[in-house]
């Protein structure tokens, strides 16, 4: 693979990448993987991946901190007794518990409990950089056993610290092949680093997203947030052609020159150019600069109508920013998925009104059945706690292992649970994102659009989902 860095005049050059991601939405956390191999990326940028929604506050609950050593017992909440069936029925709609005939205990099982683990990354150059992830599979354990019980067992959590290091990472699943049954909801910058110790001891490990190629291949390693090598929704471009032709027609790309962002930057304007977008100007931007205004001249010169840049928010807004400061109006200022952020929109003010970005999962601002229900049960393991990209596939990933487990019933192994996982092609955690192919292990390609007005963001075209299958580049 190449990484792509380009000058503000288009030159190119080019260096050698060896992490890859198949989804925009998975490219932020491989931009924070290049920050902590020792960019200059500003610590304020990385820290937004856990707190898009721009909210403070909350804490974080100490056995999420902690060693990890002791299981976490996320108990029934009094407030919210849900079903209070123990006797294994699924309170998932569409699940339908298979017979409990047979069901033995097991590593990690015992006659009252299942203990799950999750290993993410909590301390390291960013602290609590996916601190969300172990929220969210939290507040769906708290959830699951207020209602209901896998063959009458509650389940628990072991929390360990992978520490935005491949080789923390990898001594985190030493310990949870050795004591849990599965993991869930993990997430890592450096995952590639536990890939082989999880798939030679057989652990299942349903992820939050698997962000390096190596641990996509892991065998028992699967992404709630499913990600492809080289993928990219026809969607996105087929959106802009269609209602946006003439500006499409003058498109740029910009994007931050870090972790895989100029990888994806190439799959992604291949895929644009291949689906009727034309391209009158590329650049890379050096995560260490300031001045946009060169990048901003050069479009102004081609007469550039589209704009599309990929990077974190905080970049994001400073391109706005030049763009306004020269009275740059492209028709269309397409931004990654990383702006959907309070602070995009607080520190961009006016020079941000009107961008667009896309999203796979349902807006945190609309009321949905699942979406409300992940927001609500934050907050009793995480009081103040926003809702994030990251916490809402975590609790995805916890949905699955139990939907997948009360399905097998009295079949539930280690195996099992893994071949089960494989065949799951459409996984929509009831409407809380779009379908993901977790089994096949490919990019979502189902999207919807969203547009900034008033300081707000607002569905753009409708609220459905637009599939129109994944390009590979």
């Amino acid at each position: 693979m190449r990484r792509l860095r380009s000058n503000p005049d288009g030159s190119n050059k080019h260096q050698r990448v060896r992490r890859v991601a198949g989804s925009a939405l998975v490219t932020f956390a491989l931009v924070l993987a290049a920050a902590c191999g020792g960019s200059t990326l500003d610590p304020e940028y990385v820290q937004s991946a856990n707190n898009p929604n721009g909210v403070s506050g909350g804490g974080t609950p100490g056995d999420v901190t902690g060693s990890g050593d002791t299981p976490a017992d996320a108990g029934p909440d009094a407030g919210d007794s849900g079903t209070g069936d123990s006797g294994g029925g699924a309170s998932i709609p569409g699940v339908k518990s298979a017979s409990c005939d047979g069901f033995k205990n097991q590593k990690g099982i015992t006659d009252k409990q299942i203990l799950l683990g999750n290993s993410s990354d909590i301390s390291g150059p960013v602290p609590g950089l996916f601190t969300a992830a172990q929220q969210g599979t939290k507040a769906y354990i708290a959830y699951f056993n207020a209602t209901t019980s896998i063959c009458g067992r509650k389940l628990a959590l072991t929390t360990l610290d992978s520490r935005t290091d491949a080789g923390a990472d990898q001594q985190a699943y030493t310990k949870l092949c050795e004591s849990v049954f599965a993991a869930v909801g993990s997430m890592s910058a450096f995952d590639s680093g536990g890939a082989a110790t999880a798939q030679r001891c057989g652990l299942p490990d349903i992820r939050t997203a698997a962000v390096t190629a190596t641990r996509n291949a892991c065998s028992t390693c699967f992404g709630a947030q499913a990600t492809g090598a080289r993928e990219f929704s026809n969607a996105i471009p087929d959106f802009f052609v269609k209602h946006y032709k003439a500006a499409s027609q003058k498109a740029a790309f910009l994007y931050l020159n870090a972790g895989a962002s100029a990888e994806n930057a190439v799959t992604q304007q291949k895929i644009e150019t291949r689906r009727g977008m034309k391209f009158v100007y590329s650049s890379g931007i050096d995560v260490a600069e300031f001045n946009y205004g060169p990048y901003v001249q050069q479009m102004k010169s081609k007469g550039v109508r589209w704009v599309q840049f990929i990077g974190g928010y905080q970049q994001g807004v400073r391109l706005a920013q030049a763009m306004q400061s020269a009275n740059f109006k492209p028709d269309v200022k397409f931004f990654d998925p990383t702006v959907y952020d309070a602070g995009f929109v607080r520190s961009g003010g006016s020079a941000v009104e009107g961008s667009i970005t896309f999203t796979n999962f349902t807006p945190f601002e609309e009321s949905q059945p699942e979406i409300n229900l992940y927001k609500r049960w934050l907050q009793q393991v995480a009081p103040g706690a926003a809702p994030t990209f990251f916490g809402l596939f975590a609790w995805s990933a916890t949905k699955l292992f139990v939907a997948q487990s009360l399905s097998l019933g009295g079949k539930l192994t280690r195996s099992s649970l893994v071949a089960s996982v494989r065949g799951v092609r459409d996984w929509k955690a009831d409407g809380a994102h779009g379908p993901m192919d977790v089994g096949g292990k490919h990019s979502p390609s189902c999207v919807r659009f969203l547009q900034l007005r008033g300081g707000k963001w607002v569905p753009l075209k409708g609220t459905a989902y637009v599939c129109h299958g994944a390009g590979k580049a």
